[in-house]
């Protein structure tokens, strides 16, 4: 137990040790707040949620740093984006602030500041959820009691970006606008729904033409100018069904343009294929010169697989693993829509199956089933 001793005529220190069993204390102006003061440090202490005052005050800025220096087991771009939220956006905000300091209104009035400044609804997020990361791991390293960010409303996405889905008639225009060298690879991204990074990574090993499928285990990114290696957006591998004539096609683009490095996918010099300027160079062309929307990204192919795999009568769960979606959430959020008239089509596959199958004999003797009476006839 801590104690409280007078030092003057209105200075009361209470005296107690920390965890660690450290001698502090703390000055009050009264006896009454020192004990108080007590009560609560020995509780904590009890409940283990002792915050040692002296690392709460640590700026928020030193900290911040502090973390970026831990946040190991991310992609090289993750890292760089969250760099730039951090510098760009955080430390000018909170700067020298004690991170014990730091309550929720303040970080409500970060993010009224950042909308304010018209940054987009997906960068605000995207900054509140680097925030925090690094508050949560500074309640973990016992810093605070508790993060601030709690009850934060974010601002509405109001982006009007919108998915695009391809027919199967529309991606074979695209496919044979095209220079033939990446025909191929327009058909696989939009029946396979690979990522572009994952794609470009795509090599020969890790296709099988037996049973038409791909092992998914790597993606390939841009920074500063160089082609980085790296794991899939989720960080969990993935085999990928294709459909026997992508299989046909893979196996004549492998003898057509044959890569030493073992790229299914190559750049007009077989090198490794840089997403940024494929692109610019090839793709937009394309998209101009096919019966397909003039809005259309290279990412709306996975969209384009979506669809058709939808439309082929494929279930959310299958489609989630297809796509290798973090979870089923994503999947639906997405795709939940393009499943409207879904049930419908399959009842009436069902009607016809059954109607085209001999009579089903009926539980009344001398009856068989035939057909549903109309009951909007009714019956006389």
């Amino acid at each position: 137990m801590g104690s409280v001793q007078k030092r003057g005529r209105s200075i009361f220190r209470a005296r107690y040790r920390d965890p660690s069993g450290e001698q502090r204390s703390k000055t009050f102006a009264t006896e009454r707040e020192a004990k108080a003061f007590l009560a609560t440090v020995e509780s904590e202490k009890a409940r283990g949620h002792w915050i040692d005052p002296r690392e709460s005050k640590l700026p928020f800025e030193v900290y911040a740093a502090q973390w970026l220096l831990t946040k190991a087991n991310v992609a090289p771009r993750t890292r760089i984006n969250v760099e730039g939220r951090v510098r760009n956006h955080l430390v000018p905000f909170f700067g020298s602030r004690p991170i014990g300091a730091i309550q929720p209104v303040h970080v409500r009035s970060l993010i009224a500041t950042l909308s304010g400044s018209g940054l987009a609804p997906s960068t605000v997020k995207a900054t509140f959820l680097t925030l925090n990361q690094i508050m949560k791991t500074a309640e973990i390293d016992a810093l605070i009691r508790r993060s601030p960010c709690i009850g934060i409303e974010l601002p509405a996405d109001t982006s009007d970006t919108e998915m695009v889905f391809l027919t199967k008639e529309q991606v074979a225009s695209l496919a044979a606008a095209i220079s033939p060298r990446f025909h191929v690879a327009i058909f696989t991204a939009a029946y396979t729904g690979l990522r572009a990074g994952e794609l470009w990574a795509l090599t020969v090993p890790k296709l099988n033409l037996l049973k038409p499928s791909m092992s998914v285990t790597s993606s390939v990114s841009e920074l500063n100018g160089r082609l980085v290696p790296g794991p899939t957006k989720t960080r969990q591998n993935r085999t990928v069904s294709i459909p026997r004539f992508i299989a046909e096609m893979l196996a004549e683009q492998i003898t057509r343009y044959p890569s030493p490095e073992g790229f299914l996918f190559t750049s007009e010099r077989s090198g490794q294929i840089r997403h940024h300027n494929f692109a610019q160079r090839q793709f937009r062309k394309a998209v101009a010169a096919a019966d397909v929307p003039s809005n259309l990204r290279f990412h709306d192919l996975r969209h384009a697989c979506a669809a058709i795999l939808i439309d082929g009568g494929w279930s959310l769960e299958q489609l989630k693993r297809h796509l290798g979606h973090s979870s089923i959430r994503v999947t639906s959020d997405r795709y939940a829509h393009l499943y409207e008239g879904h049930d419908d089509a399959l009842l009436q596959r069902l009607d016809r199956e059954f109607r085209a199958s001999p009579p089903v004999a009926s539980p009344w003797p001398g009856a068989t089933i035939t057909a549903i009476p109309d009951a909007s006839q009714g019956t006389g």
